[in-house]
């Protein structure tokens, strides 16, 4: 995926991540577009896999999660069919909330949702510890779980590179 973005791509995709909720109305005005146009970015943005869907932010005490954990998985062999095993098993589980395939003394970091102490420890044991790919856990208990709301602009836009200006937060170097 090598979709050029602008100043204005840009600034659509950081009022979409504070709202998705804005309308193409509202999207507009505050990108300086007029809606048709605006709308025809966004629809180009999804078609070029720019933006790949929208979520809604969910209380997690609503749905019976009172604790949270990252548990980090050392498979006992790093074989191709034991990542792809423990990641489908990993991704199934109802109390996962993000699977990470990580590179350092662990091979995966899964963040669950639990409604207590036990049901993480039963969780452990029966979801984790059981599985024949898995030589170890850890498990880390979460005390708070604060998720950036707009993803940081890691790259240069088409304006930008036109004028060889470089984007905040950009290596710094000039095409």
């Amino acid at each position: 995926m090598r979709t050029r973005l602008n100043r204005i791509d840009f600034a659509i995709l950081a009022a979409l991540q504070k709202d998705a909720r804005l309308s193409n109305k509202e999207l507009a005005a505050k990108v300086g577009l007029a809606p048709s146009s605006c709308l025809e970015r966004v629809r180009r943005l999804r078609e070029g896999g720019v933006l790949t869907g929208f979520r809604a932010e969910v209380e997690p005490r609503a749905l019976g999660i009172a604790i949270q954990a990252l548990v980090f998985v050392r498979l006992a062999r790093h074989a191709r069919e034991q990542v792809r095993s423990f990641r489908k098993h990993a991704l199934s589980l109802r109390e996962a909330i993000g699977v990470y395939h990580v590179a350092g003394q662990h091979d995966f970091l899964v963040h669950v949702g639990v409604r207590d102490a036990n049901h993480l420890r039963d969780l452990a044991m029966d979801a984790f510890t059981s599985r024949p790919e898995v030589a170890r856990i850890e498990t880390h208990l979460i005390f708070e779980h604060v998720p950036r709301a707009v993803m940081p602009v890691l790259t240069e836009t088409e304006d930008d590179e036109q004028r060889g200006r470089v984007v905040p937060g950009s290596t710094g170097e000039r095409r």
